[in-house]
C-alpha cells in the first residue's frame, strides 16, 4: 500500500517546482497540500526518517510522460530539505552520467525524439543525519531489438548516429566506421 500520484507532462516550465514550493511541501502531512511531486517525496523522507526503513518512489509513465523530470525533481527536494549541499550540485552529481546513458540507450520513437528506452533505477543514500551522503543510478531493460530495427519513423540509439557523424575524426578511425557515408546522420 501507499500514495498515488497521478502527473501530467505540460511541455513547459510551470512555476511549481521552485525552491519556495519545496519550501511550502517540506513538513507538511501527506494530504495537507495539494497533490505534488514534492508531497510523495516529503512522505517518503519523513518515513525514512521516522521508521528508519528504506523507501521508494516508483516514476512510471508513458513515453514523454515526465518521468525524468519528475525524479530531477524528487532528487532536488531530497537535497534541499536534507540541506546536503546545494540543490544545483547534488542533481549535477547524480545525474552526471545522463548525458552518456541517454546517448546509449535513448532513441527517437514516433511519440518523443528523446525516448529513453531502458528502466533507471536510482538510489539516494543518506547519513545517520538524512543528509544525501551518494547517489548510484543503474539501468534494467534495455530494448534491444531497436539495435537491428526500427519502426517506421524512428531511429536506433543516438549513439549509433553520432558515432557515424564523427566517423572522420582522426581518434576515430580504427573503429572502422568509414561505412556510415550511406546513413542519414540527423543534426542535433
Amino acid at each position: 500500500p501507499g500514495i498515488v500520484l497521478v502527473a501530467i507532462n505540460p511541455y513547459e516550465q510551470l512555476p511549481i517546482y521552485e525552491q519556495d514550493v519545496i519550501y511550502a511541501y517540506s513538513g507538511q502531512n501527506i494530504g495537507d497540500m495539494d497533490p505534488h511531486i514534492f508531497a510523495v517525496a516529503e512522505e517518503a523522507y519523513k518515513q525514512m526518517a521516522r521508521d528508519e526503513k528504506n523507501q521508494s518512489i516508483i516514476v512510471s509513465g508513458e513515453s514523454g510522460a515526465g518521468k525524468t523530470v519528475s525524479a530531477k525533481y524528487t532528487m532536488r527536494f531530497f537535497a534541499t530539505v536534507s540541506s546536503s549541499a546545494s540543490e544545483t550540485n547534488i542533481e549535477a552529481k547524480v545525474l552526471a552520467s545522463s548525458p552518456i546513458m541517454e546517448a546509449i540507450g535513448n532513441a527517437k520513437t514516433t511519440r518523443n525524439d528523446n525516448s529513453s528506452r531502458f528502466g533507471k533505477y536510482i538510489q539516494i543514500g543518506f547519513d545517520k543525519r538524512y543528509h544525501i551522503i551518494g547517489a548510484n543510478m543503474r539501468t534494467y531493460l534495455l530494448e534491444k531489438s531497436r539495435v537491428v530495427f526500427q519502426a517506421e519513423d524512428e531511429r536506433n540509439y543516438h549513439i549509433f548516429y553520432q558515432l557515424c557523424a564523427s566517423s572522420s575524426l582522426p581518434e576515430f578511425k580504427d573503429l572502422g566506421l568509414s561505412k556510415c557515408w550511406h546513413i542519414p546522420v540527423p543534426c542535433w
